[in-house]
C-alpha cells in the first residue's frame, strides 16, 4: 500500500526538495534542499512537512507512517555526519526548528543542542576536548527545551543564570567555567521538576518527539497568530519542522556564528551587510544577548565599533563567506538574509531567505537589481508592496531642530519617532488603543512582544545588534528602532531609564533617529521626506503596467503640486469648503451666512468670487490638463460661525450686530445630525446663489487658463449628498445655465462634466434614475456605509 511520504532528507550534496518546494516543505526546508543541490556547505537534516502540522493539530496526534520515516532519515544523518543520535561515545545532537512558507522571523519555536543527557554529554566532552564548551551546550538545551516544550518560563533560568554570574564576578558567558555551568545544569533540572512535577526527560527520542509536537503548536501561540494577522498570512498554511545536524559556533575562539545580508536592509546600498560573535551560538545574536561585532571593516567603521571584523579576525573563513553570500543572491536573484556558524574553522550555512527589508531598501533594491540585469521591471515592481510605499512618506527629524542627546546606538531601522516611554509590550498596545503615542524602551525585544512592537511608534533596546529580533521585526514593520545602546539602564521596578546621566520615567517624552541611531529627550520637530531619483524611476515602470489610473483628493494648489509629484493622474475631490476656511476668506463667509437680504448676500458673494476663482486656477495649472472634480459646498452653514461666546462676540463686533443675533442665527442653523441636515445640495436648492457662484467661478478659471495659456481643462463639478433625481436635476440644470453662460462670454468651447456624489443609501437605490441627469458618480463609501448603518 502506498504511504504518503512526509519527510524530506538532505545531505551530503543530495536533496529530495528543492526552492520550488515552500508550500510543503517551509521557506527555510526549501531553501536548506537548494543550498544541498547548489554545493554549499550544509549539515545534513531532514523536513517534515506542512502537511503533517495541519494533520497533528486537527488530530492532536502523528500521522501514521510518520515515526518510521523520521527514524530512516535520521540514520541517514547519522551517516552523514559520522555520529549516532543517543550515543554515549559519539553523540549526534540536532536543532528542530520551524519553517513556514514566508518568513516569520521569531514568531515561533526553535530548540538547539538536542540530544544531550547526563550521559551524552560525557561523549561530547570526549569529542570536543572541552568539558566547558559541552556544559555551556547542555545548559542552553535545557533552558530552551524546558522553555519551548515544558512551558516553563525562560524569567527562572535568566534569574538563575544573572544569580550565578552575579555570585562569581562575571559579566561575560564566555568566561563561565565548566563546572559552574555543570552546576546550573542541575540548578536549572531542579527548577523543572518543581515547575512542573516531572523530571526533565533524559531518553534523547522522547526530547526529539517532543519538540517537533512543540514546533508544531507554535504555529498557534499567540505571538505567531498576531504576526500572521499583521502580515495577512493564512491559517491553513501552517509550519514545517526542519530536524538538522548541530555545528557549533561555541567551541572556542576558532568558533563563530552570525547572521548576514546581501544588501543594506535599511538603506538597500549594495554592500555586505551582518554581524557575528565570536565563541557564541545563533541564538544570541538574533535575541540580542550580547551585542555583535560587524562582518565587514566598512561596517566596523559605520558603525563607529572597536571590535575587530570578521574580515579582520578571520580573512579566509570571511572570503569564502562573501563568495557564497554573492552566489546565493544571484542565484535566488533577491537579497538575501543568511545564518552561518563557523566550527573550529569550518563554514556552515544554516538558512538563507528573502531578507526584510525596509521600504527604502525595496525601493533601491529593485530599481538596482533592474540596472544589474538580475530582474526585470515587471519583477522589480512586483518585489514592492503598494502599502510599503506610503513609509517612504514619513518625516524625518528636522535638521535645524535643537536636540537634546541622551545617547546613541545601532541604526537598526531608519525613520524618526516621537512617543512617551514605556516598558512593557501590553502597556504599550494598552497606551496605543486610548490613543497615546507610545515609544517602547526594552533590555532586548523577544517575539513575545511583537503586539508592543506593532502599537508602538518606535523601538529602543539597550542590548542587540543589526540583526537581533528587534533591527528584523522593526524594519519589517516599518518602525524606527535604535538597539544596541550600551549606554542605557532600565530599573523596571521604578518604570524609568537612565542614559547620558538623564533620568527619563515612564510617560516621559523621547525621540529616536533610527538613521543614526540617536536617542534624544522630548518632542523633536520633523520635516517631510525628500524622494529619491529611484522612486520617480520606480514609479515610471508602474505606470507602464498600471490598467486603471489614481486621482487624489486636494483642496489647494500645494496638495495638487504634491499629487502630482507622486504621479497621480488627476484630483478625484476638491473639497472646496476647506477653501472658505483661510483668515481672508471667513469673514467673506460669515457675512454672507448672516446675511438679512438678497443685496447682502450678493455682496459677500460677489467678494468670494475672485477668491474662488483664484483657487481653481491654481488648481487647474498645478494639474496640467488632467481632470480635476470639484465638489460644490457640502457642509452645513453652522460650521463657519464660531460655537463659543468669545467667538461669536468677536464675529458680531466685525459685522456690527448684536450678539445675541449671531447666537440665534447659528442656533437656527444648528442640525441635531449634521450628517444628513441641512447640507450638501439642500443647501444649493435653499441658497442656488452660492452654487452659482462656485460653478461661475470653476468655469471662469478655466476659460481663462485655456485661453492664456493654451491648457487642455475639463472641469467636473460634482453636486453632492443628492438622494433623489429631482435634486440633482434641479440643480445641474442651473449649472448648466451658468457654464453656458461663462463660454457665450468669453468664447471659448471646453466640455465640463456635471455629475454627483453616491453617498446615501438612497442615492444608491435610485442610482439608475440619477444617471439620466449625472455625466459622472462618484462613492462617498465614509458617508455611505455610516449612514447605512
Amino acid at each position: 500500500m502506498f504511504e504518503q511520504k512526509f519527510v524530506y532528507f538532505f545531505g551530503d550534496g543530495r536533496a529530495e526538495g528543492d526552492s520550488g518546494m515552500k508550500n510543503l516543505l517551509g521557506g527555510k526546508g526549501a531553501n536548506l534542499a537548494e543550498m544541498m543541490r547548489l554545493g554549499i556547505p550544509v549539515p545534513s537534516g531532514f523536513t517534515i512537512s506542512t502537511e503533517v502540522c495541519g494533520l497533528y493539530l486537527k488530530l492532536r496526534d502523528y500521522p501514521n507512517g510518520l515515526r518510521g520515516q523520521v527514524a530512516a532519515a535520521l540514520l541517514e544523518v547519522e551517516k552523514v555526519m559520522g555520529a549516532k543520535f543517543g550515543d554515549p561515545e559519539n553523540p549526534l545532537l540536532v536543532s528542530v526548528r520551524s519553517g513556514a512558507r514566508v518568513s516569520m522571523p521569531g514568531m515561533m519555536d526553535t530548540v538547539l543542542n538536542l540530544g544531550l543527557n547526563d550521559v551524552t554529554v560525557q561523549g561530547m566532552i570526549k569529542r570536543s576536548n572541552d568539558p566547558r564548551f559541552a556544559y555551556d551546550s547542555y545548559r542552553r538545551f535545557v533552558q530552551m527545551y524546558s522553555n519551548v516544550v515544558l512551558g516553563v518560563d525562560h524569567h527562572h533560568f535568566e534569574h538563575m543564570l544573572r544569580h550565578m554570574k552575579e555570585h562569581a564576578g562575571k559579566t561575560e558567558d564566555t568566561s563561565v567555567l565548566a563546572d559552574e555551568w555543570k552546576t546550573l545544569v542541575g540548578k536549572y533540572k531542579a527548577k523543572v521538576l518543581e515547575v512542573t512535577g516531572k523530571p526533565f526527560p533524559e531518553d534523547p527520542q522522547d526530547q526529539l518527539w517532543g519538540a517537533i509536537g512543540a514546533v508544531f503548536n507554535s504555529w498557534t501561540i499567540p505571538r505567531a497568530v498576531t504576526y500572521r494577522r499583521l502580515n495577512d498570512i493564512p491559517e491553513t498554511w501552517g509550519t514545517a519542522v526542519n530536524v538538522q545536524a548541530m555545528v557549533f559556533g561555541n567551541m572556542g575562539n576558532d568558533c563563530a556564528t552570525g547572521v548576514a545580508f546581501t544588501r543594506d536592509p535599511s538603506t538597500g546600498d549594495n554592500r555586505f551587510f551582518g554581524e557575528y560573535l565570536i565563541n557564541a551560538q545563533g541564538e544570541d545574536v538574533v535575541a540580542g544577548i550580547r551585542t555583535p561585532q560587524q562582518i565587514t571593516i566598512e561596517g566596523k567603521n559605520l558603525n563607529g565599533s572597536n571590535l575587530p571584523a570578521m574580515e579582520e579576525s578571520m580573512p579566509e573563513l570571511y572570503k569564502e563567506l562573501y563568495a557564497v553570500q554573492k552566489r546565493l543572491e544571484t542565484h535566488y536573484r533577491d537579497m538575501q538574509d543568511i545564518e552561518f556558524t563557523i566550527q573550529r574553522n569550518k563554514l556552515w550555512l544554516l538558512q538563507t531567505r528573502n531578507g526584510k527589508r525596509t521600504a527604502k531598501a525595496a525601493l533601491k533594491i529593485a530599481v538596482h537589481m533592474v540596472h544589474e540585469g538580475l530582474i526585470n521591471t515587471r519583477e522589480a515592481v512586483s518585489r514592492v508592496a503598494p502599502e510599503s510605499l506610503d513609509q517612504l512618506l514619513h518625516p524625518t527629524l528636522d535638521p535645524k531642530a535643537k536636540k537634546q542627546v541622551l545617547g546613541k546606538g545601532l541604526a537598526a531601522s531608519p525613520g524618526a519617532a516621537t512617543g512617551k516611554v514605556v516598558f512593557e509590550a501590553d502597556e504599550a498596545e494598552q497606551w496605543a488603543a486610548a490613543g497615546q503615542m507610545v515609544m517602547l524602551v526594552r533590555d532586548e525585544t523577544s517575539p513575545e512582544d511583537i503586539h508592543g512592537m506593532h502599537s508602538a511608534k518606535g523601538i529602543i533596546t539597550a542590548r542587540g545588534g543589526m540583526t537581533s529580533h528587534a533591527a528584523v521585526v522593526a524594519r519589517g514593520m516599518g518602525r524606527p528602532c535604535v538597539s544596541g545602546c550600551s549606554g542605557l539602564s532600565i530599573n523596571m521596578e521604578k518604570e524609568l531609564f537612565t542614559m547620558g546621566g538623564i533620568v527619563v520615567n515612564k510617560g516621559d517624552w523621547v525621540t529616536i533617529d533610527g538613521s543614526t541611531g540617536e536617542v534624544m529627550l522630548g518632542q523633536v520637530p520633523t520635516q517631510n521626506p525628500e524622494l529619491s531619483g529611484d522612486f520617480s524611476t520606480f514609479m515610471e515602470w508602474v505606470d507602464g503596467f498600471t490598467r486603471m489610473t489614481v486621482r487624489a483628493n486636494a483642496d489647494t494648489p500645494d496638495d495638487a503640486r504634491t499629487a502630482r509629484g507622486f504621479g497621480a493622474r488627476g484630483i478625484g475631490l476638491c473639497r472646496t469648503e476647506h477653501m472658505f476656511f483661510g483668515a481672508d476668506r471667513i469673514i467673506h463667509m460669515r457675512g454672507l451666512i448672516l446675511s438679512e437680504t438678497d443685496a447682502d448676500r450678493r455682496r459677500a458673494i460677489d467678494k468670494i468670487l475672485p477668491l474662488q476663482r483664484a483657487d481653481f486656477e491654481g488648481l487647474f495649472r498645478e494639474m496640467r490638463g488632467f481632470p480635476v472634480t470639484i465638489r460644490l459646498l457640502d457642509p452645513p452653514l453652522h460650521e463657519f460661525i464660531p460655537h463659543d461666546e468669545e467667538g461669536q462676540s468677536e464675529v458680531a463686533l466685525v459685522f456690527g450686530m448684536p450678539v445675541e443675533q449671531v447666537r440665534q442665527r447659528v442656533e437656527g442653523l444648528k442640525e441635531f445630525n449634521p450628517m444628513l441636515g441641512h447640507r450638501g445640495c439642500r443647501l444649493g436648492i435653499s441658497f442656488p446663489e452660492i452654487y452659482e457662484m462656485q460653478v461661475q467661478a470653476v468655469m471662469e478659471a478655466a476659460c481663462h487658463l485655456i485661453k492664456s495659456e493654451g491648457f487642455l481643462i475639463t472641469p467636473e463639478i460634482m453636486i453632492p449628498l443628492v438622494g433623489v433625481e429631482t435634486e440633482l436635476k434641479y440643480l445641474k440644470d442651473r449649472s448648466v445655465a451658468v457654464c453656458e453662460k461663462v463660454i457665450k462670454e468669453t468664447g471659448v468651447q471646453l466640455e465640463y462634466r456635471i455629475g454627483t456624489m453616491i453617498e446615501l443609501p438612497r442615492a444608491a437605490l435610485t442610482a439608475d434614475e440619477l444617471a439620466v441627469h449625472a455625466e459622472f458618480f462618484s462613492f462617498g463609501t465614509n458617508d455611505l456605509t455610516q449612514t447605512t448603518m
